[in-house]
């Protein structure tokens, strides 16, 4: 009975998801959060030498990055923190639980990203136990919860998560703290963000 209701949930959150459309007034929100993020992330990162400004120039390295991270850590973290793990907007929960499934849910983003350290992505056990990027992480999960409460759609989670893992690999030195020491373009997994 119990595992009944499960899959009804998750059937309803991923259809509510996926098949939502993103009105423009979503897509502004959207831009608005990534606007407020970046000023936040910049000034932080550069203040405690977490950013800095480094293009990749590998025309490899930066295919791999714009594709890859579109996958992992976009999509597969925007279906699994926002769209299984919060109810949907059409879903009836009180202000309260509401709350507390947010905040529990970005506390599980933010502890995720040195677990994933440890286990599948052992490159970045450096940057992903930084409190600066823990920080820019926790940021991230807020400004990607409100989207996706907003809009209901997990596509303007998924940009919005997409663009600054992007920019922060391929402008801001990411790429370079991640992968120090290896070749270009050799057996490339997208980090977590």
């Amino acid at each position: 009975m119990m595992l009944g209701y499960f899959v009804k949930v998750i059937f309803s959150r991923l259809t509510g998801a996926f098949y939502t459309v993103p009105r423009m007034d979503d897509w502004l929100v959207c831009a608005a959060i990534l606007g407020v993020y970046t000023l936040i992330a910049v000034p932080v990162g550069w203040r405690w030498g977490f950013l800095n400004f480094k293009v990749e120039k590998s025309l490899i390295v930066v295919l791999g990055v714009i594709l890859g991270s579109l996958l992992q850590p976009a999509f597969s973290e925007e279906l699994f923190f926002r769209v299984l793990f919060l109810p949907h907007k059409t879903e009836n929960f009180s202000g309260v639980s509401l709350w507390g499934w947010m905040v529990l849910g970005l506390i599980c983003f933010i502890v995720y990203h040195p677990l994933n350290a440890i286990s599948f992505f052992p490159m970045g056990k450096e940057v992903f136990f930084e409190p600066v990027f823990l920080f820019l992480a926790a940021v991230l999960g807020v400004g990607c919860t409100v989207v996706y409460w907003c809009s209901g759609s997990v596509w303007p989670a998924v940009v919005l998560h997409w663009v600054v893992v992007v920019v922060w690999l391929l402008l801001f030195g990411g790429y370079e703290r991640l992968y120090a020491g290896r070749s270009e373009g050799c057996d490339q997994k997208s980090p977590s963000k």
